[in-house]
């Protein structure tokens, strides 16, 4: 019986230094300068990000390595969630519907009329609280090809499991209709995923740039400003206190709010923003494959605005 005791004891010890360690666990960032940023990661209960040692951060370092990182450890650590696996994705993570109820409890969604939000399964609770407090929903279309925007129509008096289907990415392709360049609307709140970003507000997504380029068309046509809120949900091991500023050019969309399932973290003082397509960073293959891109580029021609496309170099 002493025995048994003595087990039971030893095992809730061990389970209390485990709980606090995992409590004070870092993320440590090699920097290319060779000094270590160390990035403590909130944690609770529920959401617990084992420590992790990302390589060195040097003059090589790449969005790309760094978007391989993070998939890698969201797989191995089973932070994951479906679709998996994650890679070459925004990466849908567990508590991504906590975080999608804190961003409802924001000051900037609960006075938008008008909210953007990705299409990615983990801001799919995001676009489900837009719908349930009767905002104007808009979606950008798959890799834009059919449009800019879908808006989002719920059937008149449907009930919280439609309005949850409707937040799907299938009920997104039968409630919604395309919304075209000259429709004058206001965007009052975007909300976004991510693979990686920084307290400063510097985002990396999953490489192929079209949350920068929606910004950018959205800025063109007066849909968006600088005083704009971006807020992106993420887990709290996507969170870093720094990202090589080298990586990030004028292109790039920043963000103003990050949210985890543990914390809202507001990037002080807000970053700038694109303000106009940069059709010097476009290719003609690019263009071909977005007919509304195409489009918003003859409008700028027509208005004297220099279109010259240039092949962009991938990071």
């Amino acid at each position: 019986m002493l025995a048994r005791q003595a087990v039971v004891s030893r095992t809730r010890l061990n389970r209390t230094l485990e709980n606090r360690t995992s409590d004070t666990q870092m993320l440590q960032v090699q920097r290319s300068c060779q000094t270590t940023t160390t990035i403590a990661v909130p944690t609770s209960q529920s959401f617990k990000c084992q420590s992790h040692n990302m390589t060195e951060l040097d003059s090589t370092v790449t969005k790309a390595s760094i978007r391989q990182k993070i998939w890698k450890y969201l797989e191995e650590n089973d932070i994951a969630c479906f679709p998996r696996p994650v890679y070459h994705r925004i990466p849908n993570f567990k508590g991504a519907n906590q975080a999608g109820l804190k961003v409802h409890t924001l000051e900037e969604f609960r006075k938008a009329r008008v909210i953007k939000v990705n299409p990615d399964k983990p801001q799919e609770e995001v676009r489900f609280l837009a719908l349930e407090a009767h905002k104007t929903l808009l979606v950008p279309t798959p890799r834009l090809r059919s449009g800019l925007f879908n808006k989002i129509n719920p059937p008149a008096g449907c009930n919280k499991k439609v309005l949850h289907l409707c937040a799907t990415s299938q009920g997104v392709k039968q409630h919604s209709t395309p919304v075209s360049l000259d429709t004058k609307l206001k965007v009052d709140l975007i909300v976004i995923g991510s693979v990686a970003v920084s307290r400063a507000g510097h985002r990396i997504g999953k490489g192929e740039g079209y949350a920068d380029l929606e910004y950018a068309m959205m800025s063109t046509i007066g849909a968006v400003d600088q005083d704009v809120i971006v807020v992106t949900t993420v887990h709290d091991c996507q969170v870093f206190d720094e990202l090589p500023q080298q990586l990030f050019g004028d292109h790039d969309v920043t963000v103003d709010v990050i949210v985890t399932p543990t914390q809202i973290i507001r990037c002080e003082p807000r970053l700038s923003k694109p303000t106009k397509v940069n059709w010097a960073l476009l290719s003609k293959e690019k263009l071909s494959e977005i007919p509304v891109l195409k489009t918003l580029r003859g409008k700028e021609q027509k208005d004297g605005k220099d279109v010259a496309l240039k092949h962009a170099e991938k990071d």
